[in-house]
């Protein structure tokens, strides 16, 4: 006799739909169903078929959103999808609670090995530069390039202006913040993470202004949007205390894919001093630096980033390119970083 008994529902199944999810014209959304794990992915239709795959991952608090401006201008040389991960976009969180660089690298692997889209020109943006690096280290063939913006790599001395973001790790701060920024509006939360995040925030538009304050809205409704972001900054300080072959500077090493590294001079998340070290780790390496970007230079200067992934798919096959500099960098850069 077969129970009468509803089969345990995961969290992924029982969490609330609060809003509609931002969609820019020319792309769609889907939902994608894994063991684990069930992952919103942001697409645009290909200018032709036959276009190679690329696949994109945002960072801490971000979202598949965050490649909206620079998808567009890479139409004509690849395929573009976007991901959000576990607990963040349109992603409900991870059936395990895994919030890890490991675990949303597994997220990632799980998905293009579902798809078959891989091997794959790979982006990525803070902690999904993080999560990318891992991915390129152990699955080298699903990685045809890798593009990290401002990647979360460890650093010995880290800024005084991303050490709030670093304490989200702390256990009982999350919390904390959320009851003492109660009273915050979701324009006042984005004020403050537009001024952290872009060098120059009066780059954001009115527009884009109002559809970030309407995300913020969306976000805060839901129940997990606290736990994801601690989790996830206590998997980037874990990954940063890693040492052996899963260290992620040694991972970097190992990286076999060409490889465009993008730092920005105001970033006040990742130092521009790292940019240097990073391009010695890569084996093969190009440099963009923008000494007036802050930490999402593909939201801020996409047409530079788009000019700088064409260099790099010209140049794959041959010897790596020269270092490029938008704005004058000579030797080891300078730290610009508005906060320290």
């Amino acid at each position: 006799m077969s129970s009468t008994e509803p089969p345990s529902a995961s969290p992924a199944n029982v969490l609330p739909k609060v809003a509609a999810v931002k969609v820019a014209d020319g792309e769609r959304l889907r939902s994608v169903h894994l063991p684990g794990i069930t992952l919103t992915v942001r697409s645009r239709p290909p200018a032709r078929a036959g276009l190679p795959p690329a696949l994109y991952v945002h960072g801490l608090g971000g979202s598949s959103q965050n490649w909206s401006a620079l998808m567009p201008l890479l139409d004509g040389v690849v395929d573009n999808e976007a991901v959000d991960l576990p607990g963040f976009g349109d992603s409900p969180p991870p059936d395990d609670g895994d919030y890890s660089i490991t675990g949303h690298a597994r997220a990632v692997i799980r998905y293009l090995d579902a798809s078959g889209r891989g091997p794959v020109h790979l982006f990525g943006n803070s902690l999904g530069g993080a999560v990318t690096t891992r991915v390129a280290a152990v699955r080298p063939d699903l990685v045809r390039t890798l593009t990290l913006v401002s990647p979360a790599l460890p650093e010995i001395r880290v800024q005084r202006t991303a050490v709030p973001t670093g304490l989200l790790a702390v256990p009982g701060v999350a919390a904390l913040f959320t009851r003492l920024t109660r009273e915050w509006t979701a324009e006042q939360r984005v004020r403050g993470v537009t001024a952290l995040c872009y060098g120059d925030p009066g780059r954001v538009s009115e527009e884009g202004f109002r559809n970030a304050v309407e995300e913020m809205e969306r976000r805060l409704r839901l129940p997990y949007f606290w736990d994801a972001m601690a989790r996830s900054a206590r998997g980037i300080v874990n990954a940063y205390t890693l040492g052996g072959q899963h260290a992620l500077w040694r991972q970097a090493e190992r990286v076999l894919a060409p490889t465009l590294l993008v730092y920005g001079g105001r970033d006040q998340l990742v130092g521009y001093r790292m940019a240097q070290r990073a391009a010695r780790a890569f084996r093969d390496s190009r440099l963009l630096t923008l000494p007036d970007a802050g930490h999402v230079a593909m939201m801020e200067y996409p047409e530079a980033v788009a000019t700088a992934f064409r260099e790099l798919l010209a140049d794959t096959g041959r010897p790596a390119a020269v270092e490029r500099t938008d704005g004058v960098v000579e030797g080891e850069p300078a730290n610009q970083s508005t906060g320290g």
